[in-house]
């Protein structure tokens, strides 16, 4: 068995004063968790799918609370990036959110969970190419860190389970407690940059 083990999301508290180069770790993260699903069995690849679950959870609400406003607001033709990225999320939740329900021994997890990690891959490029590079190129040092102060503090209130169709505040009302949890995100994100 593998002896890597990576934290949850916000468990290694770096100071991390970058928007991007947080998200790019995360990126990484991802992909470590996913080597040690593949690479694990029984306790250990249930443990490995946990944490996996648990930081894509807290990456997509950080991106949804912090990056797509951004992108929206800054990027040329930001409105259908966004938009982009919302669709393949969605997918990738759906199929998350299968995977959760089914045992890690199952046969068919395997499979399912290799499909996912292509999605989830394809969709990290995506955002890297379009997004991250705009944030780079068009934000000062101080706003990269106050955007890395609101992607730490989502990651505090993020959900531990994928909520397919929940990628934005309204549809979050219909969750009754996620609800609650969602909002408190958002408050934390707000009150992280500044804006409560």
């Amino acid at each position: 068995m593998t002896d890597l083990h990576t934290p949850q999301a916000g468990d290694d508290r770096a100071p991390d004063t970058d928007v991007v180069a947080l998200l790019m770790r995360q990126h990484g993260d991802i992909r470590n968790l996913f080597d040690e699903v593949e690479a694990s069995a029984g306790e250990e690849r249930r443990d490995a799918f946990r944490r996996l679950v648990r930081l894509l959870a807290v990456h997509e609400t950080a991106e949804e609370e912090v990056v797509h406003p951004f992108a929206r607001r800054s990027l040329p033709g930001g409105e259908q990036v966004v938009e982009d990225r919302l669709a393949e999320e969605r997918a990738a939740k759906e199929t998350l959110a299968a995977l959760d329900d089914m045992d890690t021994d199952d046969p068919e997890f395997l499979p399912r969970l290799r499909e996912l990690r292509t999605d989830v891959q394809e969709h990290a490029r995506a955002e890297e190419r379009y997004e991250f590079t705009h944030i780079r190129r068009s934000t000062d040092t101080s706003g990269l860190a106050s955007m890395a102060k609101a992607v730490k503090a989502a990651e505090a209130m993020a959900p531990t389970r994928p909520h397919p169709g929940v990628e934005s505040g309204a549809a979050n009302v219909a969750l009754g407690p996620v609800a609650a949890l969602m909002d408190r995100t958002k408050d934390a994100v707000r009150k992280a940059m500044g804006k409560d």
